[in-house]
């Protein structure tokens, strides 16, 4: 019998390899693409530019001595807010199951809330003030310019940047009543990975022992439901406007780059870009985005304070950049 030849056809493979990477730019679960959400085409995703190299605060922010209330930044110990942060945690602890992440993040997954612009989200978060912040009871619209308008003055060309510092945190509109008023345990904080054992770098870890997960074998393990170096993106976080901003964004076809996504969604993930804690669970592509969270974290941290911007100074500015990266409406 005459051996057949085998004809492979090179740009099927190519077409296969295109979509695997834009599956993986994507930083979503699997389970996503088959829950009926439409997939968002990454094609016309800014990139980073060249001469964009990630620094430290002290290549140009001055990081100050103090917070707003004149003691140390991220102080769990001693702060005036002592009782209002410990209690926040406490019940984010408690309550931030594996199974209330995946039935909440499925939930507003739908993005069904609202439809509303970037620059109207912002503008719910006038009055609203972070019950788990121990350096800061200034209104979110402040802190989102403090932390843009610093970024702006070291990184005067990558705008990129300073959207990013702009919307990092307004995902907190899930706690207005147009989103479903969920309580602020469910918001704010810092975030970590459900699924798998909750690291002792956890601020307040000690009230994890009263969530359910702490003692389920299938949970309660380094790895939990996880595998080595599978990737962020396969690792359920704990929910809150990290993860929602990060869907909102991807889901209504944001053409920031990927390291602004990567920040937007891991910006509260202290446990790991301060500590240290889940390297294990994460891929070549997170620790090359990570050097992004490090930098964007001074900013975010060290320039809260009680100096306020003026609002109507600054808008048309970053109205610009919005409507560059976003469409005019979003859906939440």
């Amino acid at each position: 019998m005459a051996k057949m030849k085998i004809k492979i056809d090179h740009s099927i493979l190519l077409q296969k390899q295109v979509i695997l990477r834009y599956l993986s730019l994507l930083c979503l679960p699997c389970s996503e693409f088959i829950s009926g959400n439409k997939m968002i085409s990454v094609e016309n995703q800014a990139l980073v530019s060249e001469n964009a190299i990630p620094k430290d605060a002290s290549d140009g922010f001055v990081v100050p001595e103090s917070n707003a209330f004149g003691q140390s930044f991220r102080d769990y110990e001693s702060t005036v807010r002592l009782s209002i942060v410990e209690n926040t945690y406490r019940l984010n602890h408690i309550n931030q199951t594996y199974d209330f992440v995946k039935r909440t993040r499925e939930e507003y997954a739908k993005l069904n809330k609202a439809e509303m612009s970037i620059w109207e989200a912002i503008e719910l978060l006038d009055s609203f003030v972070d019950e788990s912040d121990p350096d800061l009871e200034e209104p979110q619209i402040q802190h989102l310019l403090q932390s843009a308008e610093a970024i702006r003055k070291d990184y005067p060309n990558e705008d990129w940047m300073h959207l990013t510092a702009l919307i990092h945190d307004v995902g907190k509109v899930l706690y207005h009543s147009k989103f479903g008023s969920l309580p602020q345990w469910a918001v704010v904080g810092d975030t970590h990975p459900v699924g798998c054992a909750f690291d002792e770098s956890i601020v307040y870890h000690k009230y994890f022992k009263e969530n359910p997960d702490y003692n389920n074998p299938t949970y309660n393990t380094e790895l939990g439901v996880y595998s080595e170096g599978c990737g962020l993106e396969n690792v359920l976080m704990s929910w809150g406007h990290d993860d929602y901003m990060y869907m909102v964004a991807k889901a209504n076809g944001t053409t920031l780059p990927s390291a602004a996504l990567f920040t937007i969604r891991y910006h509260s993930f202290y446990p790991m870009h301060t500590e240290g804690a889940y390297k294990y669970l994460m891929n070549e592509e997170d620790r090359e985005n990570l050097k992004w969270v490090l930098t964007f974290n001074k900013y975010d941290l060290y320039s809260k304070s009680n100096v306020h911007i003026d609002v109507e100074k600054v808008k048309p500015y970053y109205e610009s950049l919005i409507k560059k990266y976003f469409p005019e409406k979003l859906k939440w």
